[in-house]
């Protein structure tokens, strides 16, 4: 059975025609060269999402009107993700954001997309992480790491305390997939104007035009974010 996630190919990621005796790239090549690239990325659901479905609660039990976009969003995932298209869920504790995003997150994993998942204080850690090791490569390597990844899940974006290096790395990160066109999924417990105030103005700027904003909170949200500079 092929290891192909389009079946087209024996996993390698090219299409052998013995006839010319010659190998041609499969479309599933530049999914491998992604995943390969994501190795050291966290790509793993956590256990508490791992049986997570539409089927099952909590979701099952969730206002369609909120569940309704993430499953537009899984039906058309391909167009998507090559479009760089992404979701920004935002709602009090407990409205059930982290548990659709990894819907998301899931979904995209079973289509053989690479997949990076982190709450934003363990991402900080990483590129700490990175500092400590002296080694400015190291950082550079982890960035275009956190760009080329198919699909960026960050949970809790504004729970970490704000400093000037923290706006910095976020706006790093954030600005480097808007620029490759990659998708990110983000959830935070923060409204509009606290997420501002919390990551900073640009950083909130290139979010609103990467992702579909998807309120959790029974509000309508969309006079304050159309209309936000």
């Amino acid at each position: 059975m092929s290891d192909c996630v389009l079946g087209i190919c024996d996993g390698s990621g090219f299409v052998v025609d013995e006839a010319t005796r010659s190998a041609a790239p499969c479309r599933c090549r530049a999914q491998i060269i992604s995943r390969r690239k994501a190795r050291s990325l966290s790509a793993v659901v956590p256990r508490r999402y791992k049986d997570v479905s539409f089927d099952r609660n909590p979701v099952a039990q969730m206002p369609e009107i909120v569940v309704r976009p993430i499953r537009a969003y899984i039906r058309a995932l391909e167009q998507n993700l090559r479009d760089g298209r992404g979701l920004w869920l935002f709602g009090n504790v407990g409205t059930g954001k982290t548990t659709l995003a990894m819907l998301v997150a899931k979904a995209a994993l079973e289509a053989g997309h690479s997949v990076a998942i982190y709450s934003m204080p363990r991402l900080l850690n990483e590129i700490r992480r990175t500092y400590d090791e002296g080694s400015d490569s190291s950082y550079i390597q982890l960035l275009d790491r956190l760009a080329e990844v198919d699909l960026l899940h960050i949970d809790d974006v504004g729970a970490e305390k704000s400093s000037a290096w923290v706006l910095e790395q976020l706006y790093a990160i954030v600005n480097a997939r808007y620029e490759a066109e990659r998708s990110m999924t983000i959830t935070t417990n923060l409204d509009l104007e606290a997420l501002i105030e919390q990551i900073g103005h640009r950083t909130v700027s290139r979010l609103k035009e990467m992702c579909e904003a998807i309120p959790l909170d029974g509000r309508d949200h969309r006079p304050l974010l159309e209309h936000s500079a």
